[in-house]
């Protein structure tokens, strides 16, 4: 349900701002969704003890006298209509409709070792023949023994575990005895 709430001001915003001012837009309130990751914060922007006008005043404080008057008008109706919480999801979905709209996207590559450059780019190459979109690769390290790509804004995710094939070569090895 907060998805498609947050949808409808995203699509709004989009139709009265420039690609330039969406992508600064998007940084702002990436930077506001940052702030619901602190307990206190969260619980003041979401308390019912607190009024919307105070909340409100509390985020436009946070941004200055120099924000963009679209992103404070923004925030002001967020604020009026008691929609506050839902900036992570609105940032988030900002971020989404920017990707679409460029065809570029994030993705993250999961695997136990780091890999080398030129594996990265290849995989980033792979992976625009397949979707048409510009897909930029950032490396993380986990526990995971293989490797896993993932672009969650596509909906794709690859995955090549070394148990898996292993599982894999087993079961086809014991069906053909």
């Amino acid at each position: 349900m907060e998805e498609l709430i947050a949808n409808r001001y995203v699509n709004a915003l989009v139709d009265v701002t420039s690609s330039e001012q969406r992508a600064e837009f998007s940084n702002v309130l990436s930077n506001i969704a940052k702030l619901f990751d602190d307990a206190k914060i969260l619980e003041s922007l979401t308390s019912p003890l607190i009024k919307a006008e105070q909340k409100t005043s509390f985020i436009l404080d946070g941004l200055g006298k120099e924000c963009d008057l679209k992103l404070q008008n923004f925030i002001k109706i967020i604020g009026e209509n008691g929609r506050l919480d839902l900036l992570p999801v609105i940032s988030k979905k900002l971020h989404q409709a920017i990707q679409k709209e460029s065809n570029n996207y994030e993705g993250i590559v999961l695997s136990s070792s780091t890999l080398p450059d030129s594996e990265i780019a290849n995989l980033e190459a792979s992976l625009k023949t397949y979707t048409g979109s510009t897909i930029k690769l950032t490396q993380k390290e986990s526990d995971l023994d293989g490797i896993k790509v993932s672009v969650e804004d596509l909906g794709i995710e690859v995955n090549f575990s070394k148990q898996r094939v292993k599982e894999q070569l087993i079961d086809f090895i014991t069906k053909s005895l």
